[in-house]
């Protein structure tokens, strides 16, 4: 067997242990967990005390993290519910989004403040759902005319932010028009197999052995789960595609041909957060605090400027299109959705990451872009919990019906990472 030493990971699995354990200890720490876990891995890391290096087993298993943090995040997309009012609203908020994201971009630029604009415009776009979904479900929301357009809206702008950095910043050398064939070809692959899975899904047979074997030693589901999410990411990486896009791909397509999942078998969801979120996931969010350049952020007072400055860009980017809602749901609940829209991170450092492999980031301006995303995380949740607690209703009192969409096209006009940028790596 290859020598490896499994001491980094020691440290690494006990941050992931505490950082929980510190919050529910003390639960008036309203920080998420995931905030100390990045923090504690910058104490640890190279630019703190220096006790921990990312070495094979680390790397490996943070990008199987980013891999599943992706995967889960697809997950919670429910196709069925993108349709009609909720969809054309998710739809020109996002529209809105990517106008906003390019002028925000274009404005930072022309101020000095960043190096490619375009990237920084497209990683503001995103939304972490895996953070702003919790929320929602604790708050009673998840299942309320607000709650349903913050994840229609994040679902979208997840989905659009990674085919947008996969189209300009995959890292191969062929033009934009070969990569939208390349994304066209990915495409109607990832519709085949979503027809062949769900052709399989409805044999009685198959079904039968599945459940059999779906809680024995076997655990076929999420072998399979696994297998889809592996074979997603080897598609995107061997037509040069950003493999985030796979991953990301992988979980919405299995929630798509998986319809019966309440009925027999579930704990299947449960076990898959189970593998992410108590394994994989937390070795992701440490070791992009072990990769932070804390170095950089603090001998430069321009990028611990650039901080706010970006925190403000989101707020641009991904609160404002919230506006748009007030003609479903009232202002305060404008208000709330907005801040949670704007709540991003594992695409920021996902973004964040790519730019510097492809010398499109500084070192400053990369730290600063995850800075200003941890402070989303921090703050922006807080404040929106705090206006539903006080104006909105929970999901089961009455919701008076969304009023029809007054919107023109004028009032409508915001992380698995292939293996060659898994050096630089530090969200939906």
């Amino acid at each position: 067997m290859p020598e490896v030493s499994f001491t980094n990971l020691v440290v690494v699995a006990a941050i992931a242990v505490g950082a929980p354990m510190l919050v529910g200890i003390f639960p008036r720490i309203r920080v998420p967990a995931v905030v100390l876990e990045i923090i504690a891995g910058i104490v640890v890391g190279p630019s703190g005390l220096g006790w921990v290096e990312i070495d094979e087993p680390i790397e490996i298993l943070a990008l199987m993290g980013l891999a599943f943090l992706l995967f889960l995040a697809g997950l919670e997309i429910d196709a069925t519910r993108l349709r009609g009012h909720l969809l054309r609203l998710a739809g020109f908020g996002f529209l809105l989004t990517v106008v906003l994201g390019v002028g925000t971009g274009a404005a930072l630029d022309a101020g000095g403040f960043v190096e490619s604009p375009l990237l920084v415009g497209i990683a503001l776009m995103a939304t972490s759902l895996g953070l702003v979904v919790p929320v929602l479900k604790d708050a009673g929301q998840a299942e309320t005319p607000l709650g349903q357009l913050v994840i229609a809206s994040s679902s979208v702008a997840d989905f659009g932010a990674v085919v947008l950095l996969t189209l300009f910043f995959s890292g191969e050398d062929s033009g934009a028009g070969a990569k939208l064939v390349l994304l066209g070809g990915f495409g109607l692959l990832v519709v085949a197999a979503a027809l062949g899975l769900s052709r399989l899904g409805r044999s009685m047979r198959l079904e039968g052995v599945l459940v059999r074997l779906q809680d024995t030693t076997a655990e076929i589901r999420i072998r399979i789960a696994v297998l889809i999410l592996i074979a997603f990411v080897a598609l995107a990486e061997q037509l040069g595609i950003e493999t985030i896009l796979g991953a990301f791909l992988a979980g919405a397509i299995l929630n798509m041909v998986d319809r019966d999942a309440m009925s027999t078998h579930p704990h299947f969801r449960i076990k898959l957060e189970a593998i992410g979120y108590g394994f994989l996931i937390p070795v992701f969010f440490v070791t992009s605090g072990l990769r932070f350049d804390l170095q950089a952020l603090v001998d430069s007072p321009s990028a611990i400027a650039r901080v706010p400055l970006f925190l403000l860009a989101l707020l641009v980017v991904r609160a404002l299109p919230a506006a748009l809602y007030r003609s479903t749901i009232e202002g305060r609940g404008a208000v709330a959705a907005g801040l949670l829209q704007a709540t991003s991170l594992p695409f920021l450092v996902t973004a964040a990451a790519i730019g510097l492999e492809l010398g499109e980031l500084t070192p400053e301006t990369g730290a600063a872009l995850v800075s200003a995303g941890l402070l989303s995380v921090i703050v922006f949740p807080i404040v929106s919990l705090a206006l539903l607690r006080t104006g909105m209703p929970a999901a089961d009192e009455p919701v008076a019906a969304p009023r029809a969409p007054t919107l023109t096209p004028t009032e409508a006009a915001a992380p698995l990472v292939s293996q060659r940028h898994s050096g630089g790596r530090s969200d939906g």
